[in-house]
């Protein structure tokens, strides 16, 4: 059996906030591997450290203690220069609210972060004319994002946190402000990336049908790792739904109810 190279280490990672009698813990000595072309979810009630996590991964904020690795190299570590590099075009970022640029295009929202990191402007447009196509947005790339549809802003999104051939997409909450039909129509893209070119994919959801498309999940209560679940060989995304239910059932009914 070959073993695989791990993409992503979390190791023992804490985040507290506030100061002597009143601090809180958002991630309590969570650790876990990613390996490369996996689709993880993570999902948690609210306040369960979450997006703490997630944005301690994509270096919005640091950790108080423990380690991010990426590719054996402790992300904590890194001068200025490499960090840039690491936002810029190591990882990608899919926001909840879009976050695009309200006076700029689609086109131009896909290319600002190849822009300010300098990718060379052939190979930045024909990765665009890629993405456009498979994520079906050809069409409104010269819009405004006021002349878009939830949905058609997330694909956007979507195209600019993947310009840049990042290793891994951190995706937070990315069907949270889409009605049903455009979240399934969202997941279906991430899932065929996933699938078809190995795309590495970190993504928090509270919604269990999008935590569906994933390969594993991990389930945090308190900022510790309660549970997981791997999707089996053949298994069916319904069947898969069912016990993401199961798992967030007993989530609620805490720890001595673990499956």
């Amino acid at each position: 059996m070959v073993r695989q190279e791990k993409l992503l280490e979390v190791q023992d990672l804490q985040k507290s906030y506030g100061r002597k009698n009143n601090i809180t813990k958002a991630l309590n000595g969570i650790s876990f591997d990613i390996l490369p072309g996996e689709f993880l979810g993570i999902m948690g009630p609210s306040g369960s450290g979450k997006t703490t996590l997630l944005n301690c991964i994509a270096t919005i904020i640091k950790p108080t203690s423990g380690r991010v690795l990426l590719n054996g190299k402790n992300i904590s570590a890194f001068d200025s220069k490499d960090l840039a590099e690491y936002r810029g075009s190591r990882i990608g970022y899919l926001f909840q609210n879009f976050e695009l640029l309200d006076n700029l295009t689609g086109q131009e929202n896909i290319l600002l972060p190849v822009s300010i990191h300098g990718m060379e402007l052939t190979k930045a447009r024909a990765k665009l004319d890629e993405l456009a196509s498979f994520l079906e947005i050809t069409d409104i790339l010269d819009k405004f994002p006021s002349q878009m549809s939830g949905g058609q802003k997330q694909r956007v999104a979507a195209a600019r946190s993947l310009i840049s051939d990042p290793d891994i997409v951190l995706a937070d909450e990315p069907t949270g402000a889409l009605d049903t039909r455009s979240a399934r129509t969202l997941m279906n893209k991430l899932d065929g990336m996933n699938r078809s070119s190995g795309r590495t994919i970190l993504m928090v959801s509270h919604d269990p049908n999008a935590a569906s498309f994933c390969s594993r999940i991990l389930f945090i209560q308190d900022g510790v790792i309660f549970h997981e679940l791997r999707r089996k060989q053949e298994e069916s995304r319904e069947k898969f739904y069912e016990r993401i239910l199961q798992v967030l059932a007993q989530l609620g009914g805490g720890s001595a109810n673990v499956l």
